[in-house]
């Protein structure tokens, strides 16, 4: 049986991690062992990342609702309970939406919910 050589795969998966590299500061962008943990390393970061965009988001979301709530005499948590009591289904992303895009439309609410 003759022996294989798995010479062109491996380059290609090389390639591909390198170019991953590409950018990179110095042997992490051109050295094989180097530049594969610099990559793997990477990809954590980025699905680390995608998490915490998600929570910065809704925090940012919170913070914009409460200094919209706070221009009207409330607090974001007395809003937020006055909106359940009421069953008014907006969630924070669309609240925040309101607050910068729609002041009048957010104040309306507001009153609405006094």
């Amino acid at each position: 049986m003759p022996r294989t050589h798995s010479s062109v795969s491996s380059r290609v998966r090389r390639r591909r991690i390198l170019r991953e590299a590409k950018g990179f500061f110095g042997r992490r962008k051109n050295v094989w062992s180097v530049a594969k943990n610099a990559v793997e390393k990477r990809w954590s970061y980025a699905y680390e990342g995608r998490k915490q965009r998600k929570r910065q988001m809704r925090s940012l979301w919170i913070q914009r609702i409460n200094a919209g709530a706070r221009e009207e005499g409330l607090h974001y948590a007395l809003l937020m309970h006055k909106l359940k009591e009421q069953k008014v289904q907006l969630n924070r992303k669309a609240l925040a939406d309101l607050v910068m895009h729609e002041p009048l439309a957010f104040k309306q609410l507001v009153k609405t919910l006094k």
